[in-house]
């Protein structure tokens, strides 16, 4: 047999059944395959492991996130004390009277809407940017982090409202204080709906009451 009938046999074979004639050329034991049982149990663990990890990894983001929460809500009630310190009363307006946090429990529905008109209103008198645009030009009671506000960073668009760390915009009412009702506490409602947007979620809301 020729040098290249060799090979052309060893090609054909190597076809035909890879495995035996790998034995056959290196004189080497072919390993073992997989059976599929082995296969389905395998894949099996891989898919328990990777919801185990990705359960915790949502579960560390949501406990971060509601930190972050209730750290920016204590940061913008110091920042609301000190302005009422100065002007002899808490960030108000039409907008922040309207908001009603014992019946608006939606931050998402059609905005511009009651939470986002009142956050910015709120986000103008503490940050001392009175135009939305950025740019301080009256005091500051406060510094607002890029990814407090709406729209998100990159952004860099006038701004819309005040953003909780999931996204939509906090609640900021001071409809108690003025008329009375409509609210939880008699100096202002600084919240964030977590998410939660019906009344089953309320126990769940971060906020100053």
């Amino acid at each position: 047999m020729t040098k290249g009938n060799v090979i052309r046999y060893m090609v054909t074979s190597l076809r035909r059944n890879p495995a035996s004639t790998l034995q056959r050329s290196n004189g080497s034991k072919a390993e073992p395959a997989f059976t599929i049982i082995e296969l389905v149990l395998v894949v099996g663990i891989i898919t328990v492991l990777t919801g185990l990890i990705l359960s915790t990894v949502g579960y560390a983001r949501k406990k971060a996130a509601l930190a972050r929460a209730e750290t920016e809500i204590a940061a913008m009630s110091a920042a609301c004390e000190n302005y009422k310190a100065d002007n002899g009363a808490y960030p108000t307006n039409s907008d922040t009277q309207t908001l009603d946090p014992t019946n608006e429990l939606d931050p998402t529905v059609n905005p511009p809407n009651d939470y986002t008109r009142a956050s910015l209103w709120l986000y103008k008198q503490l940050s001392g940017d009175a135009t939305g645009s950025r740019q301080l030009s009256a005091k500051s009671y406060m510094t607002f982090k890029p990814n407090m506000l709406l729209p998100p960073p990159p952004s860099t668009a006038t701004v819309t409202a005040i953003a909780d760390p999931f996204g939509n915009s906090y609640g900021y009412s001071t409809k108690m204080a003025v008329t009375g009702g409509g609210g939880y506490n008699p100096t202002f409602d600084l919240w964030s709906t977590a998410s939660g947007t019906t009344s089953n979620d309320l126990p769940k809301w971060i906020k100053n009451w």
